[in-house]
């Protein structure tokens, strides 16, 4: 029997510890609330206890005020400064509607001519202005253009001192090159402008055959006989320009030119338009 016990206790849940000290204290908890509760009854059930009053008078007075504290002394006082005169203020007087409505409108006519007077100063500065800036470009211009064309002008001269000296070498080169003159000659020309001595000479020998005169007369008249002729050499007009004093060999030459009709060309090939032909009785 003790051992099934022993066996049995080791696995029921064992007993709480203290529940009797808390059961205890719940009691003692309980009381004292009882108690409070039946104290706060009996104050309440209780009858007022009376009012004594002791009466010093028939009838009632009122006391007299407390004896006040002395006042402190006041601070000492400062002197104020002196105060400034106020200038007086003038009002101006009310003046009606329409008087007010009439210097307002001046004053706004006196604003707007004084605006128009700003206005058109400036607009005259502006112009002067512009006109002074123009003037000044203008009289650039004229300088930049009278600069330019003296820089014109002399380039000019020195393109035609170029253009000169170019020349005069190109002609110094072809006198060097092609000229026709004789080793003493002292020209710069390709070729003489007359007529050489020897192209005279062949004219010469062309007339002589065509001259007849006899050759009985005392002298060598000599007679210079102008002769026009065409690019192709064909005699167009004679004249005499210097006689011989020989009326009769100034005759015969130009008879002789006549006949001749045509002259040779030259030694290049051209035909002088004009020559002057000196011709002697005897050559």
């Amino acid at each position: 029997m003790n051992a099934a016990a022993l066996g049995r206790d080791a696995f029921m849940p064992r007993a709480p510890v203290g529940l009797g000290r808390g059961l205890l204290l719940a009691l003692v908890a309980h009381a004292l609330l009882i108690a409070g509760l039946s104290l706060g009854v009996n104050w309440r059930a209780s009858p007022p206890e009376g009012v004594e009053a002791e009466l010093w008078a028939a009838v009632p007075q009122i006391a007299a005020p407390r004896a006040a504290e002395p006042e402190p002394p006041p601070p000492p006082v400062k002197p104020m400064p002196t105060p400034q005169p106020v200038k007086p203020v003038v009002k101006e007087p009310l003046l009606p509607d329409a008087q007010i409505a009439i210097e307002k409108a001046k004053r706004l006519e006196d604003k707007r001519k004084k605006d128009v007077a700003e206005q058109l100063a400036a607009d005259k500065l502006a112009k002067q202005r512009q006109a002074e800036a123009a003037a000044t470009l203008a009289q650039q211009k004229r300088k930049a253009d009278a600069d330019k064309a003296k820089a014109d002008l002399a380039a000019k001269k020195q393109d035609a001192a170029l253009a000169q000296a170019r020349e005069a070498q190109m002609q110094r080169i072809a006198a060097l090159a092609g000229a026709t003159g004789d080793a003493n000659a002292t020209g710069t020309a390709l070729q003489n402008a007359g007529p050489s001595a020897s192209y005279i000479g062949r004219i010469k020998g062309r007339i002589r055959p065509n001259v007849s005169f006899p050759d009985t007369i005392p002298g060598n008249p000599k007679v210079e006989v102008d002769v026009r002729l065409a690019p192709d050499g064909r005699i167009m007009s004679s004249r005499v320009v210097k006689g011989s004093g020989v009326p009769e060999w100034d005759a015969a030459v130009l008879r002789a030119i006549e006949r001749t009709e045509v002259l040779p060309r030259d030694e290049y090939g051209k035909v002088p338009p004009a020559l002057i032909i000196g011709y002697q009785l005897r050559e």
